[in-house]
């Protein structure tokens, strides 16, 4: 069912990238798959990695990675199970970098510099607002739009006026400008720079390779020709080889949680800016 009053592939576009975006959100969800990186591992191997997790909270967090096809539970014995990433899992580890770089580039630089897991926790937050996602294609794709064409698109069953508290937010956010109030909408320079996440979650969510990110009719560049660059960032990644053979970054556990770096110089933070 249509979510959105734009064209079919559009509409299914957001939902799945929405739904992408619903099966790694919830807390801890990222901190988990983070921590499955590398061979398969018992439940107590795993549970030692996310000591923060009490008793009971682990396992559903598990089944539900399961259900959503990003972890795999293998049972060897009856008293031999491990878990480890699905193919899909795996596939989905590189964009969790771009989110990192994204947030680097644009949230507000906080009193201390943060560990990586805490720039995707507050970046997911975002983008995951209600009606986040269709509002952010709709700017992409035509610049500048009011408020009330705004809501004919996006929710075309609900009264107009519903638009504005997830565009206020999107505002208080940073990642949508406007000039005063009636005035038109338009992505600011952190919405836009969103491009390759959004796009690299779009070719996830399909079924595609991450490279396709730089063909979509909406994120992507078409006339440009991607060129790999290192993922540059205040933490250094290691890289090994996957199960389907492409490089994959991991995450240790002393990397995710800490932040060892010496410290940048705080950048004046502009009004209005992405917050955390």
């Amino acid at each position: 069912m249509a979510i959105t009053a734009l064209p079919p592939d559009t509409d299914a576009d957001i939902a799945r990238v929405t739904e992408a975006l619903a099966m790694i959100t919830p807390r801890w969800n990222v901190r988990i798959l983070l921590a499955l990186s590398g061979p398969p591992q018992r439940y107590t191997e795993l549970a030692a990695k996310v000591p923060w997790l009490h008793n009971g909270q682990l396992h559903p967090k598990l089944k539900a990675l399961c259900d959503a096809g990003l972890v795999e539970r293998t049972k060897h014995t009856a008293r031999h199970v491990t878990y480890h990433h699905t193919e899909r899992g795996v596939a989905l580890l590189p964009v969790l970098p771009m989110i990192v770089t994204w947030a680097e580039e644009h949230l507000e630089t906080s009193d201390r510099p943060l560990p990586a897991i805490e720039q995707i926790e507050d970046s997911l937050t975002l983008l995951t607002r209600r009606h986040a996602a269709a509002i952010l294609w709709v700017l992409k794709s035509r610049e500048e739009v009011s408020g009330r064409a705004l809501a004919r698109i996006v929710m075309p069953t609900s009264d107009w006026t519903n638009v504005y508290p997830p565009l206020r937010q999107l505002v208080a956010d940073g990642l949508v400008d406007t000039e005063s109030i009636g005035r038109p909408y338009r992505l600011s320079a952190a919405g836009d720079g969103l491009s390759p996440v959004l796009g690299a979650l779009s070719a996830w969510s399909a079924g595609q390779p991450l490279k396709q990110a730089a063909r979509h009719p909406v994120w992507g560049n078409p006339q440009a020709k991607p060129t790999p660059r290192p993922w540059v960032s205040s933490q250094s990644w290691p890289v090994l080889q996957t199960r389907m053979g492409e490089s994959a970054p991991v995450w240790h556990h002393r990397d995710l949680f800490s932040h060892a770096t010496t410290a940048r110089p705080k950048a004046a933070v502009q009004a209005g800016g992405p917050r955390r």
